[in-house]
């Protein structure tokens, strides 16, 4: 997708729980906390709790929402 795209697509979420999985395939669970035209910035809800994360747009293939309970 293209940076624009994705960046449009995030801030839908912005707040919502999503698990994001990188080309490298990593798989990162947490909430997206701020979007940038180049990176989003996950806060973990998984493994190390209220850590931040930043992933380039560069580097994402692919999201999923996670339903709330």
């Amino acid at each position: 997708m293209a940076g624009q795209h994705l960046e449009n697509l995030f801030r839908r979420f912005k707040g919502e729980v999503v698990n994001v999985k990188t080309i490298s395939g990593g798989i990162y669970t947490g909430r997206v906390a701020e979007i940038t035209n180049d990176y989003i910035c996950l806060t973990e809800t998984s493994g190390a709790p209220g850590q931040q994360v930043f992933l380039l747009f560069s580097a994402i293939e692919s999201m999923a929402v996670t339903a709330a309970d």
